[in-house]
């Protein structure tokens, strides 16, 4: 059987694209290990870390303004942006003009499920606001970076208007308050182990392997 990852996270949380890129790592020494073993199944699910924020977004610069003040801000920029770099993601925060809501693209990413193509809309959802700067609150933009990352323009309008996409993403996020997420990244290996935040490649390979023994034991 497969061993199952589960990933809750956010498009505009510059964490959780560091642990993407740490869980891309500990997967290919988890290959590494175990060559014979099936690919392991990655799932998305959705957390909006400012789910209050307006449809039209706010400024950048008011958001972190009020989040950290701006010399906190600029530290704490500077340092994602030096972990960043050694992972290979070229942050640019300077490029980030509009703090968006992320519905829109958290609605997207779970279509793309369906499509057999989540994870690589959920990278482009990540590459296009931290290292592009693509305004999110824009419902055109939104629908240009899912397009651009495979998927149907007609499913997209489609699954942006539908009150059945929205209630999917919403059910998943009261799931994940349910189980007592509070920050993001959070990974669950085989709904058995779980860890919050983005730790190094070796700590969540032992997590997945932890997780394999226990569905064995």
């Amino acid at each position: 059987m497969a061993l199952q990852i589960d990933v809750i996270s956010d498009v505009v949380c510059p964490w959780c694209f560091v642990g993407k890129r740490k869980l891309e790592a500990a997967l290919a020494l988890y290959r590494q290990k175990k060559p014979e073993a099936p690919e392991p199944e990655l799932i998305f699910h959705p957390f909006e870390l400012n789910p209050g924020i307006a449809e039209e977004g706010v400024a950048r610069e008011e958001y972190v303004a009020r989040k950290f003040g701006g010399a906190r801000g600029r530290q704490v920029y500077d340092r994602v942006t030096a972990i960043g770099r050694e992972l290979g993601i070229a942050f640019a925060f300077d490029r980030i003009e509009r703090q968006p809501n992320t519905r829109r693209a958290h609605m997207l990413i779970a279509m793309a499920r369906l499509k057999g193509l989540q994870e690589r809309v959920k990278e482009a959802f990540l590459a296009a606001y931290f290292v592009e700067g693509v305004d999110l609150s824009r419902r055109e933009n939104v629908e240009a970076v899912a397009v651009g990352a495979g998927l149907d323009a007609e499913d997209v309008s489609v699954t942006l208007d539908s009150p059945e996409a929205l209630a999917l993403v919403e059910a998943e996020e009261q799931e994940a308050q349910s189980i007592g997420v509070e920050g993001v990244p959070f990974f669950i290996f085989n709904r058995r182990v779980s860890l919050s935040g983005a730790h190094d490649p070796d700590i969540l390979l032992q997590a997945m392997l932890q997780a394999e023994e226990e569905a064995q034991a």
